[in-house]
């Protein structure tokens, strides 16, 4: 699943290119549902390009820096790149990736911030313009949400 949009490409000759997101979990549902949501919460107007990268390829539970990076690269419009993930593992497959330097697009984050939560500010912030630092904090801040 992928609710991409087309945002420009940020050199002066479309809108405004916006963050991509990148949304990492264990489970290909998981990770599908949680950009469908995020997207749809986003509101009208511009939607910053999110897509999910779950599971392996092939549909098993677990992580694939193969799927992960296909991912970055499809959302990548030049603004940088917000990757959530979901569980530890997940974390330490986009570290090594961005370790390695040349995997990812240039600008890609890892973003510590709650996978739902944290999914729903990142994309909902990136579709209002924001800079990949923005994106970052309000997905962080999701952190704070209280439901009580």
């Amino acid at each position: 699943m992928s609710a991409e949009t087309a945002a420009g490409n940020g050199r002066g000759d479309g809108p405004k290119a916006l963050v991509g997101i990148v949304l990492v979990s264990h489970s290909k549902a998981v990770a599908e549902s949680v950009a469908e949501l995020a997207a749809g919460l986003a509101g009208g107007g511009a939607k910053a390009p999110v897509t999910a990268a779950g599971g392996t390829p092939d549909g098993g539970l677990g992580t694939s820096a193969e799927l992960i990076t296909k991912a970055a690269r499809t959302v990548d419009r030049g603004a940088g790149v917000a990757v959530l993930v979901d569980l530890g593992s997940a974390v330490l497959t986009v570290k090594a990736l961005l370790a390695e330097g040349d995997e990812l697009p240039e600008g890609s984050r890892l973003v510590d911030a709650p996978f739902v939560e944290g999914a729903v500010a990142a994309v909902v912030t990136a579709s209002a313009g924001a800079d990949l630092d923005a994106v970052a904090a309000a997905a962080g801040e999701a952190y704070s949400y209280r439901k009580e």
